[in-house]
């Protein structure tokens, strides 16, 4: 195989309502994208659909392709089984064993957030950076971690999960919080998850809106919206100087819908240096260069650009 094609990449983003796979050429360039719906509920299924994207990736350039995916849950490290994933199907199943045998090729599988963190780190806002937190503020919270362009996983696979760690420094009027769907009461997820946005909003004002409405009012100048986001950064601010204290990072990289509020950028690292301990905060918070692509670039990236195909 010639050097053009030795160090193709795929990438695939394995979602609960869609399959989306990237090919990516050695510098990062894209040769080729699919999306194709998730067969829900069947693990059969959900493999050969993956394998058969695989196929028509490659398809549009010759050479064998590096597999990466992402997901929404992780490989338990005591019994090397899929936990922690909304695709429930995929649960307590060997998803990278049986997707590697169907292949005939290794494959790495990261959580989404860490692909994410990946993709930044590669080639992305924090490029070149030697730690990275990538942050994804939607649905629900999630985070992941990425040393030197790779996946920091953990001994329990649970690294960069700072969504259900408690809302850090609660006011008087934060505490206990909401239960959360893991159990617990007052994680973070449930305080700057887009539906802990809208609550929070619809609590203080009366007013039931979504987070992109709240965003828009207060863009106009609306009293109680600019209040909320003002509520809101100053909770993200805590929440991450804890990461701050813990990781040290160089960049803290945003995703998710939330991470489009551009007057996050300059107030959040103003408000979180009363709470990082230390004399001065160099950590950068930056907006995504990939934005919604970043999880499926960063599956691809699985496979550094200093490893061959194999």
């Amino acid at each position: 195989m010639n050097d053009t094609h030795s160090r193709l990449r795929i990438g695939i983003d394995l979602g609960g309502t869609k399959i989306e796979g990237i090919l990516l050429d050695r510098n990062g360039a894209m040769l080729a994208q699919r999306r194709v719906p998730t067969p829900a509920g069947d693990y059969a299924a959900t493999l050969d659909t993956v394998a058969l994207l695989v196929d028509a990736l490659e398809q549009a350039m010759p050479g064998r392709a590096s597999i990466g995916v992402g997901m929404p849950g992780a490989i338990s490290p005591a019994t090397g089984l899929i936990k922690n994933a909304n695709s429930v199907w995929l649960n307590g199943k060997p998803f990278d064993r049986d997707l590697a045998a169907k292949l005939g090729r290794p494959v790495r599988v990261a959580n989404d957030a860490n692909c994410f963190a990946v993709s930044e780190a590669t080639d992305g806002a924090a490029a070149g950076l030697a730690t990275v937190f990538g942050v994804i503020l939607g649905t629900g919270i999630g985070g992941g971690v990425a040393i030197n362009g790779r996946a920091l996983t953990g001994g329990n696979a649970i690294a960069g999960e700072w969504g259900h760690n408690p809302l850090p420094a609660p006011n008087d009027d934060e505490g206990p919080g909401l239960l959360c769907y893991c159990g617990r009461h007052g994680c973070i997820e449930t305080w700057l998850s887009g539906s802990g946005l809208a609550r929070d909003h619809e609590t203080v004002s009366g007013e039931r809106l979504d987070g992109a409405a709240i965003v828009a009012r207060a863009d106009a100048g609306d009293k109680a919206a600019i209040a909320t986001l003002d509520r809101y950064k100053d909770r993200l601010a805590r929440a991450l100087a804890t990461v701050i204290n813990i990781l040290d990072p160089d960049a803290i990289v945003l995703g998710g819908g939330l991470s489009s509020v551009a007057s996050l950028y300059t107030a959040v690292p103003r408000l979180w240096t009363r709470h990082v301990f230390s004399d001065r905060c160099t950590t950068k918070l930056l907006p995504p260069k990939h934005g919604a692509a970043s999880g499926v670039r960063g599956a691809a990236w699985l496979w550094p650009a200093d490893e061959a195909t194999p």
